[in-house]
Parts: C-alpha cells; structure tokens; sequence
C-alpha cells in the first residue's frame, strides 16, 4: 500500500470515529424533553460554566459587567452554560437571509446559508463562521434527560472571542448539526 492510500484509510478511520463518538455522545439525547438546564455533575463533582478561567479570551469582562449588560436569562445561558427553554426564542424558526453574532461580543459565528429548521425548538446549523467558535467536553446535562452520572459526554460550542456558552454539537436525524440557544445571538437580517 502506497503511502496516498495510507493516508486516506487513516482520513476516513478517524473521521468514521468521531462520528461515532458524536453518535454515542448525543444518543441520549434523542426524543428528550428539554427543560432549563442545571450544572453538569461530572463523576460527582458539580461543574459550572467558567469560560474566563480556561483561556485568554480577547474580550474578558468581570461578572458585574457581564450582569450588567445581560438579562438573568441570557447570564444563565452564556455565562453559566444553561439551555433555553425550546421555541422559547423566535430564532429558532428564523427563515431570512443574514447573520448571527454572539450576543457577548458581536463577533458573527452563523450565517443563514447554513441554518437548517428543526422542530426541536432551537436554532440549527450545519457549521459556524470560520475561526467563530471553539468546542469543549460537556458532561452529561440532565436538561437533555441525561442521567447525571452517566458516562455520557456533549460536545459544547462557545464564542471564539468572548468564550459565551452557544450550545451543543449535537447527532440530530442521522445529521451532525450546531445546536444554538436564541437567545445567545443577536440576528441580522441581510
């Protein structure tokens, strides 16, 4: 075997298993009813959200400033790595041409190209902006009706540039999709 076909098969090994670790990772979470999130209990330890404490973000702000400017719901979700009650923002069911910015720091991370509808109550995209978003291990979030000690992981999204909690990647109808809170995002119609 050539050193061409060598690479392929390693291209395709790995991109098979992270499809399958997304596929293990997000089973639990099909058909669930999805309700206000809680903290991640992570093999009995309790783990919240703090996305200053793991990486120099370009824009940091301090928790009052970060209250300040954010409703308790948008705090609890960006900041706290909460869920939005499904169809609870109109984004979810937004069909125009435009973008989407992170509400913590403007920076654009979806574009409507890439947006797709489904009836789960969220905003769903295919993929984010270029340079847009980072990912991080979420433990099993009961919100998704994960058992808490379940040895189940999510992979979360958040802003690039301001380390706001987005969402989750998520296995949604055989598809790997961009799960996004609403209310992280701020819409600009074209």
């Amino acid at each position: 075997m050539d050193a061409t076909t060598d690479n392929l098969t390693r291209r395709r090994f790995f991109a098979a298993s992270s499809v399958a670790a997304l596929t293990v990772g997000a089973a639990g979470c099909a058909g669930a009813n999805i309700t206000p999130g809680a903290a991640a209990d992570l093999g009995g330890v309790n783990r919240r959200y703090q996305p200053d404490r793991s990486y120099p973000y370009e824009v940091r702000r301090t928790d009052a400033e970060w209250r300040a400017m954010l409703s308790d719901t948008e705090y609890s979700i960006m900041r706290e790595g909460e869920t939005e009650v499904p169809k609870s923002s109109f984004l979810w069911q937004e069909t125009k041409d435009g973008e989407y910015h992170c509400k913590g720091c403007d920076l654009k991370v979806y574009d409507s190209r890439w947006k797709t509808i489904v009836d789960k109550g969220f905003s769903f995209f295919f993929h984010s902006e270029p340079n847009a978003v980072m990912t991080d291990i979420d433990g099993p979030n009961p919100a998704y009706g994960m058992r808490p000690n379940a040895e189940i992981a999510l992979t979360e999204i958040h802003c690039r540039r301001c380390g706001s909690h987005l969402g989750h990647h998520l296995i949604v109808g055989n598809r790997p999709l961009h799960c996004i809170n609403g209310t992280a995002l701020n819409f600009r119609p074209s």
